[in-house]
């Protein structure tokens, strides 16, 4: 419901018309096809077999993105604990996982600025950080833990804000969820970065591309 309601808001609002969200199954599909996979991460996710890793792996490294989605903002261990050591489910899955090094979106990030100029990314839950691929450029390099960088698109977004259940909507089109603390306004908020994503990870690093600059100097300054 949560993707459905997405790929309303984008057809409504974006030139662009996706087609109908479906699970896959990562072991048996062939994944390579999916720009986006939103995996949300249950408490009881087990580590994955090798050949599911192996497959993973190749997706992010090749071009895909994979959004992992903790939805326990405010009730679990922080984000970058989960990520980094335990045995939270989130280490579970992505532990042994060929990560890249993660950091906090950036002020200046193409995320910030895709479609939508935003400067924080709530879901449902307000407050948790959204991870991404670590800007080499700008960081010590560590050329073993780096997936990919392909269009200057991160392989992987790390949340906890459970961005499906702002965007879940039933059969006429009507939210299904509260969203805590900011209402409707944080849903605004919420469908936006939604929007942003899912244009950043189709488009890579075009809204970074220096001929853009002035447009976006102009709509900051309205």
């Amino acid at each position: 419901q949560g993707l459905v309601g997405l790929g309303r808001y984008l057809t409504r609002r974006t030139s662009l018309e996706p087609g109908e969200p479906f699970g896959v199954n990562i072991l048996t599909d062939e994944i390579a096809f999916y720009p986006v996979l939103y995996w949300p991460v249950t408490p009881d996710a087990k580590a994955l077999p090798p050949e599911v890793l192996a497959r993973i792996d190749a997706y992010m490294k090749l071009g895909g993105m994979i959004i992992f989605d903790t939805r326990d903002h405010g009730t679990g261990v922080p984000t970058q604990l989960a990520i980094q050591r335990g045995n939270t489910a989130l280490q579970r899955i992505v532990g042994n996982l060929d990560m890249p090094r993660l950091e906090p979106v950036p002020d200046h990030h193409v995320l910030t600025k895709s479609f939508y100029l935003i400067r924080a990314f709530p879901g449902r839950w307000d407050g948790g950080q959204l991870w991404v691929e670590a800007d080499s450029a700008t960081k010590e390099a560590e050329p073993t833990r780096k997936a990919r960088r392909v269009d200057g698109v991160s392989s992987v977004l790390i949340t906890s804000n459970d961005f499906a259940a702002a965007w879940a909507v039933d059969e006429r089109g009507r939210p299904l969820i509260p969203n805590l603390p900011g209402g409707e306004a944080q849903r605004e908020m919420a469908i936006r970065v939604g929007i942003n994503i899912i244009m950043y990870a189709l488009t890579g690093n075009y809204k970074a591309d220096q001929v853009h600059v002035q447009e976006i100097l102009k709509r900051l300054e309205n």
